[in-house]
């Protein structure tokens, strides 16, 4: 396999980055799109509404499955601005779980308490420290203040399954209001708690936000891409997309969509210490985070996996002696 046709996975978390993020459930980088990037998204997202005989501009317009409506955010797929941090979560399996664009005027609709993901059962069931979707947000309008339709969030939140202002749109003691420039990017763990202010200004907040997962959990936006769409993506962001006809695939992947990136630190395939005997869409590949955490995994489960097998489960076999 010639690795020199794959591209090196783009750069994602710092040290400090993930350990902030990790803690809060949220990550603020400013300064991610310059001055002619801001109106280059803001275009494309006007022009998608322009074309929808659905919108009025006069209430809160949204839609998913952005990414084909418009070839700038197509192109954000696996934009290495930002498609490192969430790789470093999902590693191999990475998916895009939805893509969006909201435009909110003045007096539009503006979202409750609620964190995202699964709705009756929280993903910090399944998933108590990861987040099992990392939504990408990007700012497009200037939030200088307070009710312009701000996203406001409960820092570390994304711990616990409940919170009392469900369901309501009540301030609560706390919580954060995210006021920013244009060109802001903005990264958020998916059980993190989250609601939307009132718009009261005369500014009309716009955003793309691009959220993914692994590709075992079901895409929110699509069952299956269009063909002909899908071939206008390059190689990444067609894997990325996870369009398989098969449901099982998105479990165990096929051998052509392996590797989606090379390593970045060491520029292989692999980890050094995978096994050649195996197929390489098989071998065991570490993500960043994985090897943040520590590997192999010895928390609670391990050692209750260890206390309740009997040694010959977890043990080599020895051979046994005739009695």
């Amino acid at each position: 396999m010639a690795e020199q046709a794959y591209r090196l996975a783009p750069s994602g978390f710092t040290r400090t980055q993930w350990d902030d993020f990790m803690e809060e459930g949220f990550l603020i980088i400013e300064n991610a799109l310059d001055s002619d990037e801001v109106a280059y998204y803001r275009n494309a997202i006007e022009q998608i509404a322009a074309a929808d005989p659905k919108f009025n501009p006069t209430k809160t317009y949204s839609i998913s499955n952005a990414v084909e409506r418009h070839r700038a955010v197509a192109e954000m797929i696996d934009h290495p601005r930002h498609v490192g941090y969430a790789y470093d979560i999902y590693g191999e399996l990475l998916k895009l779980h939805i893509s969006q664009i909201f435009m909110r005027p003045k007096r539009g609709s503006h979202n409750i308490w609620h964190p995202d993901g699964a709705r009756g059962v929280p993903y910090g069931v399944f998933s108590p420290e990861l987040p099992m979707q990392l939504k990408i947000g990007y700012w497009l309008t200037d939030l200088p203040e307070p009710k312009m339709g701000n996203f406001v969030y409960m820092p570390g939140s994304h711990r616990t399954h409940y919170l009392r202002g469900y369901d309501t749109h009540e301030s609560l003691p706390g919580e954060r209001i995210l006021t920013l420039k244009a060109g802001t990017m903005t990264l958020m763990h998916a059980s993190l708690w989250h609601r939307v202010e009132p718009n009261l200004s005369d500014v009309v907040r716009k955003n793309i936000f691009l959220a993914y997962c692994p590709s075992w959990i079901c895409e929110a936006d699509r069952h299956r891409s269009n063909d002909a769409w899908l071939k206008t993506l390059n190689r990444e962001q067609r894997i990325i997309m996870r369009s398989y006809s098969s449901p099982y695939a998105r479990t165990k992947p096929p051998e052509s969509d392996s590797p989606l990136f090379l390593d970045r630190d060491t520029g292989k395939d692999c980890d050094p210490e995978s096994d050649s005997g195996v197929k390489l869409h098989r071998r065991k590949r570490q993500t960043w985070a994985e090897k943040q955490m520590g590997a192999p995994y010895e928390g609670p489960l391990a050692e209750r996996f260890a206390r309740r097998h009997s040694p010959a489960l977890i043990e080599p076999k020895r051979e046994m002696r005739a009695v």
